[in-house]
Order: C-alpha cells, then sequence, then structure tokens
C-alpha cells in the first residue's frame, strides 16, 4: 500500500455547525415540500362513469365489451399489430396480454362522476348507492385498485350540492364498512387555492365527525381552467394549489376540452397533444415533482365505434396519444369508453415490454458496478427502477422475469425506485 495522504484543514467544526444550523428550516421545508414519490401503485387510466348509471357490473360490462370487441377488430395478434403498427416482436406478446387483462382487471382507476356527466334526478340516492356498491365490491373482491367519485366543483353555482354529495358519499362508505384503501375522490374545475383549502376544511370536519385519522382522506385536483395554470400575478396557481392542499392532495388530472375550450381553441382541435395542452401540462409536471403529487393526462373524444376500419382509426388515434404521453411521463390518462381498453393496454404493454430489457441489463449493472456502454448516476437508477414497477404492477412485465433479467427482488427494486434524499446522491451498493 503507498503512503497515506496527509489530510489538511483550514475551517473550525464550528463554521459547518453554523451553515448547518442556519438551513435547519430550508432542510425542514424541503422534507415537507418535496417529499418524493409515495412508492404506491399509480393506475395507468382513471375510467368515468355517470352516477346514475353505475351499478355492481360496470367493471366487468367494461371488461367483456372491450374483451368483445377486440374479437371482432383484432381477433389476433396480426391483426392487432397491423391496426396499430406494433412490431411483429411484441405482437404475440402484446395481445395475449391485453386480453388477459381485459379478463383478469379491466379497470384499474374507476370514478363514479356526480359532475359534468351526471345526468340523474337523484343526487341524493345516486351518491349513496355509489357508496354502497362501492363497499361491497371491495369486500367481495370485484372493485378496481382504485375506486371514487368526481363531485361537483367548489364554485358558487353547485357548491352546496358539491359538498352535499361529498358527506353523502362518504357517510355512506362509513355505515357500509368503513373507507376502504383505494378510495380516491376528485375535485374538478379548481380555479383558485382558496378553493382547494375549502375543500381540505370539509375534509377535516369529516375526519373529525368520524373520529378518523387527520389527514386520511386525499384527493385529485383536476386543472381544467387558463387561471389553475397561471395566476393574474403571474405565478403559477397549481403550485400554490399544491401547497394549499397541506399534503393531502395525491394527483393532478389534466380536463382536456375544459381546458381547450377556456383558452379558445376550436372544438376540432382540442385534443391531448395541441401546443396549450403540452405547455399546461409541462407547468403541472414541473409544478408536482418530487411533492408525491402524480400528473395524469386526459382522455381523447374519437370513440372507437362503427366498422372495423373506423374502429381501427380510433384505436391508431388513443394508442398514439398514450404512447406520446407515456414518452413525456404522464403515466396515467382517462378513457371515456370500452372499447379504449384494448389500446390503452397495448399502449401501455408495449411501452414497457419493448424497453424493459435494457432497463434491466443497465440497472443490473449499476447495482453491481459492472460498469457498460452507459454511464448511470443513483437518479437514473431511481427511473430505471420506477420503469421496471410500474411495468410490473400494470402486467406488462412479470416479476420473474424481472427479477431474472436485474438479479434485485421487488424489495431491491423499492429500494432504488424511493431512495432516501440522502441516498441520491451515495453511490451503488
Amino acid at each position: 500500500m503507498g503512503q497515506q495522504e496527509k489530510v489538511a484543514t483550514s475551517l473550525a467544526g464550528a463554521v459547518s455547525e453554523g451553515i448547518s444550523a442556519s438551513l435547519v428550516s430550508v432542510d425542514e421545508e424541503l422534507a415537507r415540500r418535496y417529499p418524493g414519490d409515495p412508492g404506491t401503485r399509480q393506475p395507468v387510466h382513471t375510467v368515468y362513469v355517470p352516477g346514475e348509471a353505475f351499478d355492481a357490473g360496470t367493471i366487468r360490462s367494461w371488461g367483456d365489451q372491450a374483451l368483445a370487441m377486440l374479437d371482432e377488430h383484432a381477433p389476433d395478434a396480426a391483426s392487432l399489430a397491423a391496426a396499430l403498427g406494433l412490431p411483429e416482436a411484441l405482437a404475440d406478446d402484446v395481445h395475449a396480454r391485453v386480453r388477459a387483462k381485459l379478463e383478469r382487471e379491466p379497470v384499474e382507476d374507476l370514478r363514479v362522476d356526480f359532475e359534468d356527466g351526471y345526468g340523474g334526478k337523484d343526487e341524493d340516492t345516486d351518491a349513496a348507492r355509489a357508496a354502497r356498491l362501492i363497499s361491497e365490491a371491495y369486500a367481495n373482491g370485484t372493485a378496481a385498485p382504485c375506486m371514487g367519485i368526481r363531485m361537483k366543483c367548489m364554485e358558487a353555482a353547485v357548491r352546496d350540492r358539491g359538498i352535499r354529495t361529498t358527506d353523502v358519499f362518504l357517510s355512506g362508505l362509513m355505515e357500509h364498512g368503513g373507507l376502504p384503501e383505494g378510495l380516491v375522490l376528485t375535485l374538478p374545475k379548481v380555479t383558485y387555492p382558496e378553493q382547494v383549502g375549502a375543500f381540505v376544511r370539509l375534509l377535516e370536519a369529516f375526519e373529525k365527525a368520524h373520529g378518523l385519522e387527520a389527514g386520511r382522506l386525499g384527493f385529485e385536483i383536476q386543472i381544467e381552467t387558463s387561471q389553475a395554470i397561471l395566476a393574474a400575478d403571474g405565478t403559477a396557481t397549481v403550485a400554490r394549489m399544491i401547497g394549499a392542499a397541506e399534503g393531502r392532495a395525491t394527483g393532478l388530472h389534466y380536463g382536456t376540452f375544459d381546458y381547450s375550450a377556456c383558452l379558445g381553441v376550436s372544438a376540432a382541435h382540442q385534443a391531448s397533444d395541441h401546443p396549450a395542452a403540452d405547455h399546461a401540462k409541462a407547468i403541472m409536471q414541473v409544478a408536482a415533482a418530487g411533492t408525491g403529487v402524480r400528473v395524469s393526462d386526459g382522455s381523447t373524444n374519437v370513440l372507437p365505434v362503427g366498422p372495423t376500419e373506423q374502429v381501427h382509426d380510433a384505436w391508431r388515434l388513443h394508442y398514439g396519444l398514450t404512447r406520446r404521453a407515456l414518452a413525456r411521463a404522464y403515466y396515467q390518462g382517462w378513457d371515456m369508453h370500452p372499447g379504449h381498453l384494448p389500446t390503452r393496454y397495448a399502449a401501455v404493454f408495449a411501452f414497457y415490454r419493448e424497453g424493459f430489457r435494457q432497463a434491466a441489463a443497465r440497472l443490473s449493472a449499476y447495482a453491481n458496478q459492472a460498469g457498460g456502454d452507459v454511464m448511470d448516476e443513483p437518479a437514473t437508477a431511481k427511473a430505471l427502477s420506477s420503469y421496471l414497477l410500474r411495468g410490473i404492477d400494470c402486467g406488462a412485465l412479470d416479476t420473474d422475469e424481472v427479477a431474472r433479467l436485474t438479479g434485485l427482488t421487488r424489495a431491491d427494486l423499492d429500494g432504488f425506485a424511493a431512495p432516501r434524499r440522502g441516498d441520491l446522491t451515495a453511490t451503488a451498493p
């Protein structure tokens, strides 16, 4: 061994201590505002069903309708590949996994809608029924992983109705066994942070009334107005909304058509790939980064109905929009029709299957300090493991094949995907 290098310093320990003391409040705020991703499963989509139409068979019905459309318009791997432009090497696997998904878990997240999509005449009854049916679904194992309602917004004209529907629904859940783990609430048409704060006060009151743990109820914020992106004073309103949620915000959902209309985009050009949509979602993404709040893309209103040629046109559009969103790190979107499920899953599965071998090899090399043709950093290892975990959670990848290629367990992947803040600058194990 060579001679040990002499280490010299010039500063007293008090200097470091003083600097640390001066940054205590910053450290605390950093930990509070930017806790990182929660590490829980994020659904690949949200399905919206009108409150008056939702029933105990809705999820299975969507799956059966989607399977019937797949059988009619793309009965085998070759026909699906031809319709969507799937790579031949992926076609068999993707087609088989789409069928299996539609049979096993056709809907990952379902929102019973009491806002724009609601056309019922007795909202109290419909909200109470939704609570009962969702409770029963979780009890008997037929629920989607995530379920809940979208109530009316906090604007004056509908505020009381939205508050009452939220109360009726949540009270119904309590009457039928309590709040399920997969419960999700969506607050639409938010324009001011104060509206978010008002909804927080509503949830606090409900928690106190039922002796629930403070903070038990979280919610998504739907971004559908220009003011939600840019306030009158030029600040990014959506960032202030996350703060106003006091840790309860779980997601930011882009509302394609309301937002486009708010900016004056003509109906023919209202789509999730419009430049106005890209701008809004980019602001949402930056505002949410590191906070644990997830961003969801919106929907397409082009439905896959009619003859096969027309269905394939709609499928190609939806497939392309979904792939585009995934590449931009919008891992969730809305699906408005059972016919969107085959292309949702085809796009998601193709996205993960075409890249997982390279991602697994890079993560394995990083974990084993084996080098390779790409020099990855801890933050990239986090992205690689998150990519693999998302693929496993939705059914695009199998745990065994990922373990075989990476040499890592699920716990190992979780550790890379959600490191402690200080670990991001540490060396690989």
